[in-house]
């Protein structure tokens, strides 16, 4: 380059002084502008560069694996463990039932047993009436002489 450098369209002489106007009319406010601009571009790309890029941070897995502990513990207590104790109650109400004993059914139907078989029981709902059903129907033993009440 020569002894002058050129910038923003004017020779400046490294040597000699500038003079307050001549710098105040190189540098006009849309210069200004266009330049503020530009250094707040360079900042923000900056800052941004500076940032770790990718998706925000969740829960750690540690927190994943005790919310999942916890849901595991919530469907034991609410679900599992009363469904089966409600089936382990009708396994020994079902193996108790012996011949004489008044039960109702799931239909509602009462009757006295008569007749007991592997998996079916016949019951007498009237005098001569007899119905088979299985044994897994019985929802309930009567106490005695509930059907002479009724």
């Amino acid at each position: 380059m020569s002894s002058s450098t050129a910038y923003t369209g004017l020779s400046i002489s490294p040597i000699s002084p500038i003079s307050p106007t001549r710098l105040v009319a190189a540098l006009s406010t849309r210069r200004i502008t266009s330049c503020l601009a530009t250094v707040s571009l360079l900042a923000a790309s900056s800052g941004a560069a500076a940032a770790p890029a990718g998706p925000p941070q969740g829960p750690g897995a540690l927190m994943q694996i005790l919310f999942l502990g916890g849901f595991v513990l919530i469907f034991y207590f609410l679900v599992w463990r009363p469904q089966s104790k409600r089936a382990k109650e009708h396994r020994e109400l079902v193996g108790g039932l012996g011949k004489g004993d008044e039960v109702i059914v799931n239909g509602g139907i009462m009757g006295r047993i008569v007749r007991i078989k592997d998996d079916f029981i016949a019951i007498e709902v009237s005098d001569g009436v007899e119905i088979k059903v299985q044994k897994v129907a019985v929802s309930a033993v009567l106490p005695k002489g509930t059907l002479k009440d009724i």
